[in-house]
């Protein structure tokens, strides 16, 4: 059993029409000017809307910056540090995926301590104490508001730099299944399966340890039996309920096991050929867990156990290869493509992209050692 440290940081506040806490939880942190942190979506949908509502309701005077778009950049973060500077918050709220959420930290890091984006790539280099923080998501993917990581890409290079300071946790993580109800059904599938990913490959990590197999396990439990349902009936809020909080624990999961390979070999797709995150992740999952299950069939295996026979599961017999045959069929059932040549991947592009993913931070906690030569085959079996 691996030695660990844990630290639960982030209250969970739980339940339909949850949002209408929103200003007496601001209240509570000391929030009198709150800057919310949306994006165009969001803010269209009326959820931004709900959460001014419930802000004003509590005396707090607030401003929205949504100026956020899909995998939030460097240049994003610029921009809201320049409102935050003008405004003055005194609480951040970060309403909305998890660019909105990741931008709100970013500009957390900036405004509260100084510099450039790039000065906090790694762990834990915030200079000073930071603004509080809640996070409201309205998808059930990056699980964003259990971490204290922001994922920024760089604007001119185009790297996607996690930025992670335990400062930099939210204070308060707000679940309001209401809120995921008006998804497209796209966003519902690669939000979904992003968040599979992340119970999956967090259960398995060279990192793995007592505290964060509690948080896969149901996190795995939650999605698997709830994301079909979801697709099937995007009204069924029960199945929503369970998709946030299966994200949540993911996310929290994340914090204190990590990531793997699937996510080493997305992040280049999404920078080379602008493969949306959760696409990317749909198409590497299965032969990553195909490999890894080569080394660590057992651990496949016990996650099987707790899922044997939902929504046509397989059976524990079937191991890592039923397993990554069923993530595939999900993903195709739920409108997403499996392989690299539907999504306009040049084949003669797969060398470079593998050596870029070796570079992935994520890639390092792999169960098995991947080197750019592996991660080629990887995308090889992909394509």
């Amino acid at each position: 059993m691996h030695s660990f440290d844990y630290q639960l940081t982030t209250k969970l506040v739980f339940g339909p029409n949850r949002i209408e806490q929103l200003g007496a939880l601001a209240k509570d942190l000391g929030g009198s000017r709150a800057l919310v942190v949306s994006d165009p979506g969001i803010v269209k949908a009326g959820h931004t809307a709900r959460g001014l509502d419930a802000l004003h309701s509590a005396g707090l005077q607030t401003l929205v910056f949504s100026d956020v778009g899909e995998n939030p950049t460097t240049a994003h973060v610029d921009r809201g540090t320049a409102v935050a500077k003008e405004f003055r918050p005194d609480v951040l709220i970060g309403l909305g995926g998890g660019s909105s959420m990741d931008c709100a930290k970013g500009i957390n890091f900036i405004h509260s301590c100084g510099g450039r984006m790039q000065d906090y790539h790694g762990t834990g280099k915030a200079t000073g104490p930071m603004l509080p923080m809640i996070a409201v998501p309205t998808t059930s993917g990056t699980g964003s508001e259990a971490q204290s990581y922001a994922l920024i890409s760089d604007a001119e290079t185009h790297v996607k730099m996690a930025c992670g300071d335990k400062r930099a946790a939210c204070r308060v993580a707000l679940l309001d299944p209401t809120l995921t109800v008006t998804q497209p059904q796209r966003v519902t599938a690669l939000t979904g399966i992003d968040a599979i990913a992340h119970a999956l490959e967090t259960y398995v990590t060279t990192k793995r340890n007592f505290m964060s197999i509690l948080y896969s396990r149901e996190a795995w439990r939650q999605l698997e039996r709830n994301f079909v349902r979801v697709l099937q009936d995007p009204t069924d809020l029960e199945a929503r309920s369970g998709m946030q909080l299966g994200a949540f624990l993911a996310g929290t999961a994340i914090e204190n096991s990590m990531l793997g390979a699937t996510h080493a070999l997305a992040n280049p797709l999404t920078a080379h050929y602008g493969v949306p995150h959760g696409q990317a992740i749909a198409m590497m999952l299965p032969h990553v867990v195909r490999f890894n299950g080569e080394a660590h069939r057992d651990w496949y295996c016990e996650l099987l156990a707790y899922v044997s026979g939902v929504n046509g599961a397989p059976s524990v017999s079937s191991g890592p290869d039923g397993l990554a045959g069923f993530l595939r069929d999900t993903a195709a059932a739920a409108g997403l493509e499996t392989q690299l040549s539907r999504v306009g991947v040049g084949e003669e592009s797969l060398p470079a992209m593998a050596a870029d993913a070796a570079k992935q931070w994520t890639g390092t906690f792999n169960p098995r050692p991947v080197a750019a030569a592996d991660l080629l085959e990887l995308y090889r079996a992909a394509y």
